[in-house]
């Protein structure tokens, strides 16, 4: 195996003594465990790479992709040109041994690879393929025999696949299958390129492509990718036809976005990934005053291209006009970047941004919606030490945006999570929610919050559905310990504790500093009468919620849960050693 680091050189240029901190970091907690793991022997380490030798092609497969799974996870909060991405190759064939190194065609080859490789993937040849295929639950994207540096005879390459998701994947090192294609026309928004030279526009190019989106995942006869997935791909380059089997998608729309003054360009091209044909580019120039409407002809001109039957008017009534105040639009899209870290400082940046666009425009109910949800996610994270002024502030804005925007699912969704979680209102939320995923069957949180509002409800087989068709809409949401954690609740309300530790796991490993998840296992571990787990991971909670008590406890949940369910995690947290008050 033949590891190295993508643009160590720019990596090390822009700050040297952090790159080398963060690697070592990288090594002492992942690599070498996981090498050790999978019975790996670190034959030598260069400056940003490594040659690894296993006794087993299978270990070896098995250790890359926990490596890059790891890697994925440790850069979920790292801004984007500090992320340090690692390229691996594999390959099975004879070595020459010389005291501690390895040489030969066998390691040549690895190498090779491991240069074909993307950043953050996976290489590995044909004999390597043809020996793992049927021994591991994992997809291959065939790409050929590639002719490379120093090496005679073409070299047959595999690329790994994508990561599982869903709710039978949690607590596995697998890696899902080419997703089939969807029954109705199915796309992906990739971020667009910020073509006006000021990195600080980025958050602006971002969220055209956010609200482009939008305007077409709102149309009931496409299948659209959630932003936060296609997100994934930002500052990649890639390959339409790979992003189209790891989406599970036929068409992938791309583009860029140059801004400059108080002018703006918008490029796009849609591109039918099963024969590779653009079937539709055109480009955007107007004022800035004019963004929605370009944003409206985009979404139109896509739409257009992919149901030639569809008529024009259905894409006029689904665009979203959110504010007609510039100033208060560009706050609530650097509020997005905030939020989309999920980390208690963040939301409070993105409430102040917030905050601020409500002042210049206060009838802007998607900054009134997204304000409202982040003071539940300061709840949580700050373990419920926000002030009763807040809390009532919070449900006052979700009722004016619920009022104001009834049929914008990205408006409806976070207002009725808040009134639900604050003020218990559960055939009003219920209501809300059922009607943002008829309008937008594409809104992959709407249908998570959904699934939070079943499994609270005891309702747990409403819930797990839920979340798997918003996992199904977003399988590499940024926001996926949302998922995760609902799964956890979900399958605690269905007395399934098994599942719900392995759930909670995966939502501590997205987002450590999450508590519900923590709880969740305390509980799940009582039920099953592993009372020893149970203590010892209430003792590792205890210092990260100092005060805790059952009834802390019950007050912060209710209304939100239904009395039987209080119960069931009050009865683990007594089982547990948890004081009452």
């Amino acid at each position: 195996m033949a590891a190295d680091v993508a643009g160590y050189s720019r990596l090390m240029g822009a700050d040297e003594e952090g790159t080398l901190a963060a690697l070592k970091a990288i090594r002492a907690e992942l690599g070498d465990p996981k090498i050790a793991e999978y019975r790996g022997r670190i034959v030598k380490t260069t400056g940003d790479g490594m040659l690894v030798e296993f006794a087993s092609v299978v270990d070896a497969v098995r250790c890359a992709v926990a490596v890059q799974q790891g890697m994925a996870a440790r850069n979920v909060e790292v801004p984007e040109e500090r992320r340090i991405e690692f390229r691996i190759g594999i390959n099975l064939g004879d070595i020459i041994s010389d005291d501690n190194d390895i040489y030969g065609d066998g390691v040549n080859v690895a190498a090779r690879l491991e240069a074909l490789a993307e950043p953050g993937g996976i290489c590995v040849s044909g004999t390597v393929h043809d020996h793992v295929r049927d021994k591991l639950d994992i997809a291959f994207n065939d790409q050929g025999e590639q002719q490379v540096k120093n090496i005679a005879r073409p070299v047959h390459v595999y690329r790994v696949g994508p990561r599982a998701s869903g709710p039978h994947a949690a607590g596995t090192a697998a890696v899902q299958p080419v997703l089939a294609l969807p029954d109705k026309p199915s796309l992906a928004a990739l971020p667009f390129q910020n073509m006006s030279g000021d990195p600080e526009q980025e958050y602006f190019a971002d969220g055209m492509v956010e609200e482009i989106t939008t305007a077409i995942a709102r149309l009931p006869w496409l299948f659209v990718i959630a932003r936060n997935s296609s997100f994934t791909y930002k500052g990649r380059a890639v390959d339409v036809k790979q992003v189209a089997r790891e989406l599970g998608v036929r068409y992938v729309l791309e583009g860029s976005v140059r801004k400059a003054g108080n002018r703006v360009r918008i490029t796009g091209q849609l591109i039918d990934t099963a024969t590779g044909a653009h079937i539709w580019a055109d480009r955007f120039d107007g004022a800035l005053d004019d963004i929605f409407e370009l944003q409206d002809q985009v979404a139109s001109s896509v739409v257009g291209a992919i149901e030639p039957r569809l008529r024009l008017s259905e894409i006029e009534r689904a665009a979203r006009k959110p504010t007609e105040s510039l100033d208060a639009y560009d706050l609530y899209l650097r509020a997005l970047a905030h939020i989309h870290r999920q980390a208690e400082a963040s939301f409070a940046e993105a409430v102040d941004l917030l905050g601020r666009a409500l002042a210049i425009d206060p009838s802007y109910a998607p900054a009134a919606a997204m304000l409202s949800w982040c003071r539940t996610q300061q709840q949580s994270y700050g373990k419920g030490v926000l002030a009763d002024a807040d809390l009532a502030a919070a449900v006052l804005l979700a009722r004016q945006a619920l009022a104001t925007a009834r049929g914008d699912a990205d408006t409806v969704w976070p207002a009725a999570w808040t009134l639900f979680r604050f003020a218990g209102e559960t055939a009003m939320v219920t209501a809300a929610l059922d009607r943002a995923v008829a309008l937008n069957p594409n809104a992959a949180l709407a249908w998570a919050c959904k699934g939070w509002v079943h499994a609270r409800r005891e309702q747990p087989e409403a819930a797990i559905e839920a979340l798997d068709r918003a996992l199904r809409l977003s399988p590499f949401d940024p926001l996926g310990d949302l998922f995760a954690a609902g799964f956890a609740e979900a399958y605690i309300a269905a007395r399934r504790f098994e599942p719900a530790i392995e759930w909670a796991d995966r939502a501590l490993h997205d987002k450590p500093r999450r508590n519900g998840p923590n709880r969740i296992k305390i509980v799940a571990y009582a039920h099953l009468g592993r009372l020893d787990e149970a203590r010892a991971e209430l003792a590792r909670y205890l210092p990260t919620d100092p005060g805790l008590t059952i009834d802390r406890w019950r007050a912060s949940l209710f209304p939100s849960m239904v009395p039987e369910l209080l119960e069931l995690y009050c009865t683990g947290f007594r089982l547990a050693g948890l004081p009452e008050e």
